[in-house]
C-alpha cells in the first residue's frame, strides 16, 4: 500500500512549487488568462481550493459529502465551472489564503482516514493514498495552466510518477468515458523520468507498448498538450487506440489543447 505519508509530503512540495509562481501576484496578475478557455490563474487556483473543499469533506464527513455531492451536481458538470468562477472573484489575500488554509486541512484529514476506508468521490470511491495522488495530479496539472501563462519552465520532478500511474491505471476508464468497449489486450508503458530513469507498467511480454518521456505522458493524461507535440510512441492497436484518450482525471474529458504547432 502507498505511503500516506510521503505522499502527502509530495502533494505538500508541488503545492508549494505552484505557490511560489503565484505568492506575488497582485489582482491583475492573478487575472491573467491561462490556456484554459476562460479561465484566468485565479480560476485555476479556486478551482483547486474547491476541490480541496470537497475533497476534505470526503474524507471527514462522507455521508453529507454524499448527499451535497448529489444536490450539487443536479442541474450538470457545470458546478465545477460555477465554483472557480465565483473564487476568482475573491481579492487575492483571500483567495490565496483559503487555498492555503484548505490545503493543509485535507491534509491532516487525509492523515487520519484509516488505511482500508473508501472515500466517497464524483468518480468511485478511493482510498486516502488515492485521493492523494489524485489531489497532487490536479495540483501539478492546474500548475502547468498557471506556469504557461506566466511563461514559466518548471523542472520536471519525480513526482511525475505519481500522475504516470494514475494515467496508467484509469486506462479502463479513458475507454469507456468515451463510449468505446473496455480493452482486452494488455499494455506495456514504458516511460523516462526527470533524471533519466526507468519508469514501467504492465507485463514486459506485451505487445502493445507505449513509450517517452515520462513528462509527455503526463502532459497528455492530464490534457495539457496535444499528442502532435509529444514524443510518445505507440505500438499495437490498443495502444494506439488509447494513447490519444489517455486521461488521469474523474470527469468527461473535455475537448483538449490545439497542437502548439
Amino acid at each position: 500500500m502507498a505511503d500516506i505519508t510521503a505522499l502527502l509530503a509530495d502533494l505538500a512540495a508541488e503545492s508549494d512549487g505552484l505557490d511560489a509562481l503565484v505568492a506575488d501576484l497582485d489582482a491583475a496578475g492573478l487575472a491573467k488568462a491561462t490556456p484554459a478557455e476562460g479561465w484566468t490563474i485565479a480560476h485555476q487556483l479556486a478551482h483547486l481550493a474547491w476541490t480541496d473543499r470537497w475533497s476534505l469533506l470526503a474524507a471527514s464527513d462522507p455521508e453529507r459529502f454524499t448527499a451535497e455531492a448529489q444536490q450539487a451536481f443536479e442541474a450538470g458538470f457545470d458546478v465545477v465551472e460555477r465554483g472557480a468562477a465565483e473564487g476568482a472573484g475573491e481579492p487575492p489575500e483571500v483567495l490565496l489564503g483559503r487555498w492555503r488554509a484548505g490545503r493543509a486541512e485535507l491534509a491532516a484529514a487525509l492523515a487520519a482516514v484509516a488505511p482500508e476506508t473508501r472515500l466517497p468521490w464524483f468518480g468511485p470511491p478511493m482510498k486516502a493514498p488515492s485521493m492523494a495522488t489524485a489531489r497532487l495530479m490536479e495540483t501539478w496539472a492546474h500548475g502547468q495552466d498557471v506556469a504557461d501563462a506566466l511563461g514559466a519552465v518548471r523542472p520536471p520532478t519525480a513526482r511525475l510518477r505519481h500522475i504516470a500511474h494514475l494515467g496508467v491505471r484509469t486506462m479502463g476508464f479513458a475507454f469507456s468515458v468515451h463510449g468505446l468497449p473496455a480493452p482486452q489486450v494488455p499494455v506495456r508503458v514504458e516511460l523516462t523520468g526527470p533524471a533519466g530513469e526507468s519508469w514501467t507498467w504492465g507485463a514486459e511480454d506485451a505487445t502493445d507498448r507505449i513509450t517517452g518521456p515520462a513528462l509527455d505522458f503526463c502532459l497528455l493524461a492530464t490534457r495539457r498538450r496535444h499528442l502532435d507535440d509529444l514524443a510518445l510512441t505507440a505500438v499495437g492497436d490498443t495502444a494506439r487506440a488509447w494513447l490519444p484518450i489517455v486521461q488521469a482525471f474523474a470527469g468527461p474529458p473535455g475537448k483538449g489543447r490545439e497542437p502548439l504547432g
